[in-house]
Parts: structure tokens; C-alpha cells; sequence
């Protein structure tokens, strides 16, 4: 059995400082390391006064096909085989899946150097609900392929994570506020961990507004999930039954709207449901 494997290393989003132990051992102690940036990494291990023995070679989105079998060779050899990317995890939205999944089916062993992440930092400091989210990736480029995109959100209940060029935010965000309604809630993360930092909170209108006059640096935005809209005459139905069983109208409107997120106030339930009998 083979003793080489695969390690998938966080990488600093822009402070060194949060490269983990392991990954400094790793850029240390691996056979082989794949970068999405050979010159990244290596700037990156001499900010973290580590000396690379091993061999460097990229790995990114336009040669990973090509380099998957010969890394896939050297773990069968025996090698360890450091991931990385420019920063954060690698395969969110980075190259890398290629060559796990190969590891994967070939049954060589993959393990995770966890850490740094835009998506979960981003979520962290949004001020946004998490205890359910999704991540969307890059959003489309192009505007009619956004505008779909965008249109798949409107009722997505979930707080949504996805990464922006700095150069289309601001048409993304007009997009979003022509689609999902000013009053949506968002946060932009901008050089998230990095010296010039910025979180911005709002409506997508204030955010549309705010980004007009352009933005730089690496962009992640959080958007808040729909508020839910509940069906006035299906919960008319539930009050019915209810009262068919013998509840008070009031009291079963009370009980429908607290089962029911999204519902209208009890009072607007209850004139609803005397309109209904009327």
C-alpha cells in the first residue's frame, strides 16, 4: 500500500499570520507542492520563514487536466502532495477537484489542512442569519445569464454566499435590486483580513448606490435569504379546520400564524377569514 497522499492546504486569505501549523509543516515537508501560483506560494513561505525542499509545480484551471495524471503518479511512488491555492481553500471556487477526485477514485489517501476560508469569513462577519446557507460560487458574467441567476434567488430562503469581480459588482448590484426587490439585504466583504478591509452593510439599493463609483480588491458578498410569504388561503383552511374541531377563530388564527413563518399578522388572518365565510 502506497504511503503517499494528498494534502489539501488553507492558504491565508491575506494575513500570513493564519496559516496553521500544519500547513507551515506541510510547505515545509511535502515531496511535491501544487499551486494555482508557484510565485504566491513561494512569497508566501518566505513571509512565513519556510524553507520549500520539495518540488513546485502549478496547478490551475487551464493545466490541471494535464498535471493530474503525473501528481497522481508521484502519490502512487510514495509522495506527499501539497494542494494549495491562491488563498483560502482549495476547489471552492479554485482549481483542485480534478486531482481529488482522481486520488479518490484510485483509492490514494486525501486529508485536509483546514482553515482559511472568504466564504465562511465572510458569513462570520456579515451579521446575517447562518445557521443555513449556500454558497453560489462566482456569479455569471454575463448580464442575461445573471438576471436567470438572479431570478433562481428570489425565493431561496437560505443566506447566500458568492464571489464578485471588483469590475462587475456594481452591475451586479443593480441587477439584484431591479430583481430581488431595493429592500433585500446584503453585506459586501471587501480584502477581507487584508490591511485595507471593508464590510459593508444595507438594503441592495444603499449597496447599488455605494458601489457606483467602483470598488477594488477581492469581493464576497452575503445576501440575505427570502423572507418567507405564506399562502393567506391555505392558512384561511387551516383556520377552518381548526375551528371545525372546535377552536376559537381567534385563537386558531393565533396558533396558524405562529405555525406558519411568513404569515400575515393574526388580525389580518382573522379578517381574512371572515371575508372567507362571509
Amino acid at each position: 500500500m502506497t504511503t503517499g497522499r494528498l494534502l489539501i492546504g488553507a492558504t491565508p486569505l491575506g494575513q500570513p499570520s493564519d496559516a496553521s501549523v500544519r500547513l507551515v509543516r506541510a510547505l515545509a515537508g511535502s515531496d511535491v507542492i501544487a499551486a494555482e501560483d508557484t510565485r504566491r506560494v513561494r512569497t508566501l513561505a518566505t513571509a512565513l520563514e519556510v524553507r520549500i525542499a520539495g518540488r513546485v509545480v502549478s496547478l490551475f484551471d487551464n493545466n490541471e487536466a494535464t498535471k493530474v495524471p503525473g501528481l497522481v503518479d508521484d502519490i502512487r511512488s510514495g509522495a506527499t502532495v501539497l494542494l494549495v491555492s491562491d488563498a483560502g481553500m482549495p476547489l471552492i471556487s479554485d482549481p483542485g477537484y480534478r486531482l481529488v477526485s482522481a486520488c479518490v477514485e484510485r483509492g490514494l489517501p486525501v486529508q485536509c489542512l483546514p482553515g482559511p476560508s472568504a466564504v465562511t469569513t465572510a458569513l462570520a462577519v456579515a451579521g446575517l442569519p447562518a445557521e443555513r446557507f449556500c454558497f453560489e460560487g462566482f456569479a455569471p458574467r454575463k448580464q442575461s445569464a445573471r438576471v436567470t441567476w438572479l431570478q433562481s434567488l428570489r425565493s431561496e430562503p437560505r443566506t447566500c454566499v458568492f464571489f464578485e469581480s471588483p469590475r462587475r459588482l456594481a452591475d451586479c448590484l443593480r441587477d439584484a435590486v431591479d430583481v430581488l426587490g431595493p429592500q433585500r439585504r446584503a453585506v459586501v466583504c471587501r480584502e477581507l483580513t487584508k490591511t485595507h478591509e471593508q464590510v459593508v452593510r444595507g438594503t441592495l439599493s444603499e449597496l447599488a448606490e455605494w458601489a457606483a463609483d467602483g470598488v477594488l480588491g477581492e469581493v464576497t458578498v452575503v445576501l440575505a435569504g427570502a423572507t418567507p410569504v405564506a399562502d393567506t388561503g391555505e392558512l384561511v383552511e387551516q383556520v377552518h379546520r381548526l375551528v371545525d374541531d372546535g377552536m376559537r377563530v381567534k385563537d386558531a388564527c393565533a396558533q396558524v400564524v405562529t405555525a406558519n413563518p411568513g404569515s400575515p399578522s393574526k388580525r389580518e388572518l382573522y379578517d381574512a377569514v371572515v371575508r372567507a365565510r362571509g
